[in-house]
């Protein structure tokens, strides 16, 4: 009897002491951000076509808020603004060519809480930089990531492999493109899961940047969220395209692989000690559009309650652009079925977990916790605060929010627009002239927001490249083929002293359009099968257009290539364009060069009258070869010698800067057209 009392005794304390453990130990934390899921394509939002059960049940059992906003409104930037705590005017990742990196040593979410103990992992999409540079994950806190570093690469759910801290790891069967044998997200969240079964007994934090329902819309014909849909109508319309079937289905895949986490959560007896976040990234995109739907046949951005409209979408700084779903879970700790209105953006994903883990964050965070609003005042011990403003920049817009205000100015140098989004959240209704002092501290808060962007920098960009062509494996883009022979068809630069390709970046640029991945940075990354085209799907950007070019270091330049796009078409094909060197970014003369380009596939001159000695390059284009106000470029390369520095022994030779100066002073000015073309007085 007296050994089996002491036996009890022994089991009650080991109890104790377990649950002793657990109170003292940080809760775990699950982030689902589903890629491009847009507010308004979930089932709880009205959405009468999308079936989201799961999602719904999770706005049920947590909060739901309803002013979530995306960091920026593209995919990689605002994945780096998240992780680092930093809004677009200090973020060092500000444009979206697929793999711009965080700088070397740049605090993160990971590396906070893997400091507080807590084991790291991330399984989906990085898009904070691309393999060989200074922003790959593993050098940023995650111990482990699986899935795509570049955002090309995931475009493909059946590439060649997928990447674990930062080496291949080959899928069976698969040559990318849109067919194969392993579906690449199904082992992504594969890999998620055993994450989470394998740390069950530390504090950890496993990030699901899932990549569906964006990328190619491919999911296994057998995949159980397809027979979700094979009694509905519209499914089984033939005049529905199967891409947009494909897409419902991953969007139902996705909401039961967030049962399936919550099951596994459940299963380890994790489920009271795990907040679980369910989101999406940016906001939706009009996507299988046609006159019958004009704002896409699922319309992300649209009450299908009341018909009201987010303006814009994916790519710009409207609501459109950055209104995102946004849940909560966390039993016991979170009050079930509430709404918030709270402002706050992804920025404050940062603050918030650290707050949550007793973490130590860095002091120059832009954003706030929202811990408060989650888990109650009398919990955290204060009120929650509230946001002065939230600032966005992307390319040429900027954006400010303060309380119920919205200043947005789609163009660089361009006038500022301000809206009451609390009687007009669809941003119709112009009010800046009757409330300017408003505008005037938005516009100030603008201006005090905003730093040069310092970006990270790549070692080599070979695995890089390497990872952007396994989209489509050896086969190569069926879309960019015109026969057997393309390779040889297709015209490059080849001049001799042209400065590398990798030495150049690009600083700014007019628009881009981001829809179709024509990204600006095409024009510079040395692959003339990559295009860059001004922005047409949400709003046609108008002429002049301009890239600012950083060449890596000061040249003589001699010249300057133009290469027309390569594929069949001529839209945004050059005519009249200028190109102006310069010492600064911000800072330009009069035109160093200037020409009248033809309908040519192979490179076009335009040279200097003298060489101009700089660093900086701004190209503007004032008109198209057909007489359209778009602008494309496959290619736009520099010619010159790099300029060499001489210590302070050794001076530069006398006379040098009073004969450059005269040498830029002599540079070709852009001559007037003798017949002006429809966009001239728009120059």
């Amino acid at each position: 009897m007296p050994s089996r009392c002491c036996l009890s005794l022994v089991c009650l304390l080991i109890g104790l002491a377990n649950c002793a453990r657990a109170a003292d130990r940080p809760p775990n934390i699950v982030y689902i951000m589903s890629d491009e899921l847009a507010y308004y394509e979930l089932s709880h939002m009205g959405n009468e076509r999308l079936r989201t059960p799961n999602i719904d049940q999770m706005a049920r059992q947590g909060i739901r808020f309803t002013q979530a906003l995306a960091a920026a409104p593209v995919c990689g930037p605002l994945r780096a603004c998240m992780m680092t705590g930093k809004h677009m005017g200090h973020c060092s990742v500000r444009d979206n060519p697929g793999g711009t990196p965080l700088r070397a040593g740049e605090p993160t979410i990971a590396s906070m809480l893997k400091q507080r103990g807590y084991a790291t992992g991330g399984f989906g999409k990085w898009g904070a930089g691309g393999r060989g540079s200074t922003g790959v994950p593993e050098q940023h806190g995650f111990d482990d990531f699986f899935g795509y570093y570049d955002q090309v690469h995931a475009h493909s759910f059946y590439p060649p492999y997928l990447v674990r801290n930062s080496r291949e790891v080959p899928l069976p069967g698969n040559d990318g493109g849109r067919a194969g044998e392993t579906y690449s997200h199904y082992e992504i969240m594969k890999q998620g899961k055993a994450f989470i079964r394998e740390n069950k007994d530390r504090p950890f934090f496993c990030y699901f940047p899932v990549t569906p329902p964006h990328g190619m819309y491919d999911i296994p014909a057998d995949d159980p969220a397809v027979a979700a849909y094979k009694d509905d109508d519209w499914f089984n319309d033939p005049n529905v395209s199967q891409d947009a079937k494909n897409y419902a289905a991953m969007v139902t895949m996705i909401d039961n692989d967030l049962r399936s986490v919550l099951d596994l959560l459940q299963e380890l007896n994790l489920e009271d000690n795990t907040i679980v976040f369910f989101t999406g990234d940016n906001g939706g995109q009009d996507r299988f559009r046609s006159n019958e739907h004009p704002r896409g046949y699922f319309g992300p951005n649209k009450d299908p309650k009341t018909g009201v409209e987010f303006r814009g979408g994916k790519g710009n700084l409207y609501e459109g652009g950055l209104r995102i779903p946004y849940l909560v879970r966390w039993p016991g700790k979170i009050k079930a079925g509430r709404v918030s209105d709270l402002v706050f953006s992804q920025v404050d994903v940062f603050p918030t977990l650290a707050e949550l883990t007793g973490a130590e964050a860095p002091e120059d965070l832009d954003g706030m916790s929202i811990l408060t609003e989650l888990i109650g005042a009398e919990a955290t011990g204060h009120q929650q605060p509230q946001h002065e403003f939230l600032y966005w920049e992307y390319g040429p817009q900027t954006a400010v929010r303060m309380g119920q205000w919205k200043a947005i100015r789609p163009k660089r140098d361009g006038p500022w627009a301000l809206y009451d989004l609390n009687s007009d959240v669809s941003e119709t209704t112009d009010v800046a002239k009757q409330h300017p002092g408003v505008l005037a501290k938005m516009i100030a808060h603008a201006e005090a927001a905003h730093q040069p962007v310092q970006p990270g920098t790549f070692e080599s960009k070979e695995l890089h490249e390497r990872d952007r062509q396994a989209k489509w494996g050896s086969k190569g883009n069926p879309g960019r083929k015109s026969g057997s022979n393309r390779s040889a068809k297709l015209n490059r630069l080849t001049d001799k002293n042209l400065v590398p390709a990798d030495d150049m970046k690009l600083v700014r640029y007019s628009s881009e359009n981001t829809g179709n991945e024509k990204h600006a940075a095409n024009a510079v990354d040395g692959n003339p099968e990559t295009i860059w085209h001004s922005r047409f799907d949400q709003g046609v950007a108008q002429p002049p257009h301009e890239l600012v070019i950083d060449l890596g270091a000061t040249y003589q330049i001699d010249g300057f290539r133009y290469l027309a796009r390569q594929d069949g078409g001529w839209n945004g094909a050059f005519a009249e364009a200028d190109f102006t060197v310069g010492d600064a970014a911000d800072s330009f003369g009069e035109p160093s060069a200037a020409a009248t380009f033809g309908k040519v596939k192979t490179a076009q001159k335009a040279d200097c009258d003298a060489p101009v000695r700089g660093r900086y390059v701004r190209v503007r284009v004032f008109s198209e070869v057909n007489g359209k106000p778009w602008a494309s470029a496959a290619e736009i390369g520099v010619v010159g010698n790099a300029v060499k520095h001489f210590s302070a022994v050794g001076r530069e030779p006398s006379g040098v800067g009073a004969e450059m100066k005269n040498q830029r002073a002599r540079a070709l000015p852009l001559k007037p057209q003798e017949t002006q073309g429809e966009n001239a007085s728009q120059r």
